[in-house]
């Protein structure tokens, strides 16, 4: 299991190492689901998956040309305070909230779908909720 998830470190760093120099013209706005390369994290942090190490990421709020807070989605349908239900592209999913983070430009991969306006505003809602209560 060890030498599985040394092997895994290693591919992602290299992905990393591309990303750092990557040159990106990325145009990107909040709303916007696009995969990610998230890459491998620890314990129960949410991690990319492929060669890439990719996922679906929306786009919450963005923070200049360059990064932008960024909440992973993910097709377990987990229930709690952590997890909104979303759609993209005809699949049902969940918006975990819990795992938002800001991300650079350069590890956007391509775009893969808009949230539309109740969507997003029931995240919005979500995260109202959870930070001020």
């Amino acid at each position: 299991m060890i030498l599985n998830y040394l092997m895994a470190l290693l591919d992602w760093c290299k992905v990393k190492l591309f990303l750092w120099d990557k040159k990106s013209d990325v145009q990107f706005k909040e709303g916007e689901v696009w995969w990610c390369s998230v890459g491998i994290n620890v314990g129960v942090e949410i991690l990319g998956k492929g060669k890439d190490f990719e996922r679906p990421i929306l786009i919450f709020r963005k923070f200049g040309q360059n990064s932008f807070l960024g909440i992973p989605l993910t097709t377990q349908l987990k229930n709690g305070t952590w997890y909104v239900p979303t759609t993209v592209r005809g699949k049902e999913g969940r918006a975990a909230l819990n795992q938002m983070r800001v991300f650079d430009k350069r590890r956007l991969i391509n775009k893969i779908g808009v949230f539309g306006g109740e969507n997003f505003l029931e995240i919005k809602k979500a995260l109202l909720n959870l930070y001020s209560s």
